[in-house]
């Protein structure tokens, strides 16, 4: 009786056994989670387009330097440079005024080519803002769109006014017209011209008016001091003839005078 117990009470032992390991062995694997992905970085954001004929229709005017900008096709070449490029661009713009009181040298003298090269004269690649003129100074001169050397442009900065020799115009910057990275634009108060196409040649400033003479230096037949002395104002010196005809009265009488004497005697 007893070994009976035993072996029932092993034999449901060694089924439970059985049985908890078949259940181990036919359940599914826990699933793999992929690896969660790292987020995007945000994309830099994009400048806003700078439309330099609606900036300069605007302001000014500069209706003139607009009409040479889009005649000589430099209009396209300052655009790509504001917003296809990391330097930008700065841009003196004279107004309307300043090209109207332009008499000499005269523009319209200029062919195609120099004029271009005129008009690109008034720009530089890359972008300053007032404050860089400072610094700018220092390692002028400073190249242009039209070149080195006698297309580049001299800059002083005296008490936060920036002044400009281009070597034929001396200038400064009068007003900021737009000034956001990528895009400068500065009005100034006279056309630019480059000494590599108006020559070293410099005109001269007008000379000043000479000054009032304080007297007046006697003419060189004016009767002297000397020759009136003795004479009152206003009254004329006796006349030679008169002295002739005084000293012949004279005469007559004192040979009169002797003809008497001789009578009596």
């Amino acid at each position: 009786m007893k070994f009976s117990m035993i072996f029932m009470f092993s034999s449901t032992l060694l089924f439970l056994v059985n049985s908890s390991a078949n259940a181990q062995a036919t359940s599914p694997p826990a699933p793999i989670l992929p690896p969660t992905p790292s987020p995007a970085p945000a994309p830099a954001p994009i400048s806003p387009y700078v439309n330099l004929t609606d900036l300069l229709s605007v302001a000014g005017p500069f209706h003139t330097f607009l009409n040479y900008l889009e005649s000589t096709k430099v209009i396209d070449t300052f655009q790509n440079q504001a917003n296809n490029t990391e330097q930008g661009i700065t841009i003196f713009v004279p107004k309307d005024t300043a090209f109207s009181s332009l008499k000499k040298p005269s523009l319209s003298n200029l062919t195609q080519d120099q004029l271009k090269q005129l008009i690109l004269f008034h720009a530089l690649p890359r972008y300053y803002s007032l404050a860089d003129f400072k610094n700018l100074s220092e390692s002028s001169p400073v190249s242009t769109f039209a070149g080195s050397g006698q297309f580049a442009l001299n800059f002083t900065d005296e008490s936060g006014t920036v002044h400009l020799d281009s070597g034929w115009s001396k200038t400064k910057v009068s007003s900021s017209v737009h000034s956001t990275d990528p895009v400068a634009i500065y009005q100034v108060d006279k056309v630019l011209l480059p000494e590599a196409i108006f020559g070293t040649d410099i005109p001269p400033s007008s000379a000043p008016a000479p000054a009032p003479a304080s007297e007046i230096s006697p003419a060189a037949d004016s009767p002297s001091s000397e020759s009136t002395a003795g004479h009152s104002p206003g009254i004329a010196p006796p006349s030679s003839g008169h002295r002739i005809i005084n000293s012949g009265v004279w005469i007559q009488l004192i040979f009169a005078v002797s003809g008497v004497l001789v009578l009596f005697l």
